[in-house]
């Protein structure tokens, strides 16, 4: 039967043509933007893990009912008050915890928190402006490279200075979530550097048409 003037049979060719023409532009779409979308995900996550424990939590590790030790507090169960008491600078030199040390640790994690707050604008402002190239990426992932450095070497001074007080069973919320940035950043570096591989490799392709493209001099 023809509709129109047109055999049934070329409008089913018709059709999945322009459906495989849709099929083959979304899988490209695809391949161009997934991991670059990908990254922005990882760094939306990053920022919610930070602040749940860095805000949310206040930068308790530990919060239990017996005992709460975090960047700013570092309180134990006193039996004979019946309750928690959180000691001051004097009480935690005679402890032999450094005053200094914790403030470091604190700097560090809380100066990734506010880098992590600028991550998500400028990965934007990254895809929008650097499209298919790879300057600013590589920048990017320097940055991930020094946030991560920056949180692990605050969380490695704290844990050194309090790892006496406190039981791995003790570790709560707080410290789950700065795990999982960690988890996190580390997956966004090799995100970031896939997307590189494969924008280097598509840059050499493309250079190699276009030699091949131009006419051969006699």
């Amino acid at each position: 039967m023809a509709i129109t003037g047109i055999p049934t049979a070329a409008l089913t060719m018709i059709a999945r043509k322009h459906a495989g023409t849709r099929m083959g532009v979304l899988l490209q779409w695809c391949a161009k933007n997934l991991l670059p979308v990908l990254a922005l995900l990882e760094a939306v996550g990053t920022l919610a893990l930070m602040c749940y424990a860095l805000l949310y939590e206040a930068g308790n590790l530990v919060n239990l009912p017996d005992k709460c030790i975090g960047f700013y507090n570092f309180c134990l169960w006193n039996g004979t008050a019946g309750q928690l008491q959180c000691l001051d600078t004097q009480h935690l030199q005679a402890m032999g915890i450094s005053p200094l040390q914790l403030g470091l640790a604190r700097v560090c994690v809380y100066t990734c928190l506010v880098f992590i707050l600028f991550h998500i604008p400028f990965v934007l402002n990254v895809n929008s402006t650097f499209k298919g190239q790879g300057e600013g990426w590589k920048m990017i992932r320097i940055i991930l490279f020094i946030k991560m450095i920056i949180l692990s070497g605050g969380l490695g001074m704290f844990l050194l200075q309090t790892s006496h007080w406190i039981h791995p069973s003790d570790f709560t919320g707080g410290f789950l979530a700065l795990l999982g940035t960690q988890a996190l950043l580390l997956l966004q570096i090799l995100t970031v550097t896939v997307y590189l591989s494969r924008a280097k490799h598509t840059h050499m392709c493309e250079n190699l048409l276009t030699e091949e493209a131009l006419p051969t001099k006699i």
